[in-house]
């Protein structure tokens, strides 16, 4: 496999280091997080002078003995240099029992510059400071962008990369893979053994088939308002009554192992979140396909989730805007910055292009204003407007 370097999570880490934080790399599974430890030592290798690197990874069967959180602290103890820099890096560090005692104890003695990577299921944001009592700084890694895709691939015609982009998605395993039918298997297997794997082993969830039938609805229904209660009373009209709390604990479950991304709605007007209905996107957009086929590709929808997961990655906070009974796709904030924004797969018709902008028209403050579309041409401006096309904004 082809290897790029992902400069933006490297320049982070780098910027992080010798820091007294834990250093946690979390996202979805096959995302890229052991590849960016590999890469970030490689620096620390040709940028210091005899560092001592501690590398474990515990899906290796030389590493088998070190499960044991004793075992794993007394390996790293003996490792460790005087009069150097001390670099500890665990991959997949939830395969440790009780690992936290370990990292908590290196932590504390101050000897250490530590990075663990680990299962989302296992590695939850909300229980991080439950688990380490040191503080920790949380890097989340997600699938390929359309700038990697067009890296790794080496293309030079953004829209028709953006075509395939559209089906093969970031996950970047898959483009081993030569078949679309091969990489859609490779897609499938991913979601099924790994991800819903992690939230089965974490919950110790019975109703296995509920929970495919509540991610395969969530997958069908991306960049739609839903909520717990929707989604159980659907999914009863073809079977036994189901709890929509069950199905709200499923949801968290899914979100918790970054399957899913949960958007809340914001009132525009009246600057207040709402709590009733959210939106839900996908970490990664071929998911879709490769669970649910390829009949209805639903440009719009997908297209709404690419720019969900990029604004995300590009250090936003979203929300989904209401404004006297109108919705805008986005409300994407980052500290005093914030941005409207609609997308839309085809604005060429006049009545489209009419109901994308009216939503935005109506907002009165002087915020930035952005229609992506699938427009193939240069940027443009509608009264105050930015339409601009969605393969020239994911490479800006």
């Amino acid at each position: 496999m082809r290897l790029i370097y992902r400069e933006t999570y490297l320049n982070r880490l780098i910027s992080l280091k010798g820091t007294p934080d834990i250093k946690v790399i979390t996202g979805v599974r096959r995302s890229g997080k052991s590849k960016l430890l590999e890469e970030y030592i490689e620096w620390i290798r040709e940028n210091e002078t005899e560092p001592n690197i501690i590398y474990i990874d515990l899906t290796h069967l030389k590493f088998e003995e070190l499960k044991e959180y004793h075992a794993l602290n007394n390996y790293i103890e003996d490792r460790y240099q005087r009069k150097k820099q001390n670099y500890i890096f665990i991959d997949e560090v939830q395969m440790c029992g009780q690992f936290e005692l370990t990292i908590n104890s290196l932590h504390s003695t101050g000897k250490y510059d530590i990075y663990v990577t680990g299962s989302n299921a296992f590695l939850l944001s909300s229980d991080l400071a439950t688990l380490f009592t040191g503080r920790t700084y949380e890097i989340e890694v997600y699938p390929f962008s359309f700038s990697e895709y067009l890296r790794y691939y080496k293309i030079s015609d953004i829209q028709t990369a953006f075509d395939r982009y559209m089906k093969e998605g970031g996950m970047s395993g898959s483009y081993l893979y030569k078949e679309q039918e091969e990489k859609y298997k490779y897609l499938a297997d991913i979601f099924d053994t790994l991800i819903l794997r992690d939230i089965r082993q974490k919950y110790k969830i019975r109703n296995i088939v509920l929970m495919n039938k509540i991610a395969e609805f969530m997958m069908d229904n991306i960049s739609n308002l839903t909520s717990s209660r929707k989604i159980a009373d659907t999914l009863t009209k073809n079977t036994d009554k189901i709890n929509h709390k069950t199905v709200g604990s499923y949801l968290d479950y899914l979100c918790n192992a970054f399957a899913f991304y949960k958007v809340k709605r914001y009132d525009i007007r009246g600057k207040k979140y709402l709590t009733s209905n959210e939106k839900y996107y996908l970490s990664d957009h071929a998911f879709r396909y490769a669970k649910l086929g390829t009949r209805n590709l639903d440009y719009g929808r997908v297209m709404e989730n690419i720019v969900a997961v990029e604004l995300m990655r590009r250090g936003y906070e979203i929300y989904v805007g209401v404004l006297y009974k109108k919705e805008i796709d986005f409300v994407a904030v980052k500290q005093n910055e914030k941005i409207y924004i609609q997308v839309s797969d085809d604005i060429s018709r006049d009545e489209t292009f009419a109901r994308e902008v009216d939503s935005l028209l109506k907002i009165k403050d002087a915020y930035p204003k952005l229609l992506i579309a699938r427009t193939r041409h240069e940027q443009y401006q509608y009264e105050g407007i930015q339409v601009i096309d969605i393969a020239e904004w994911l490479i800006k």
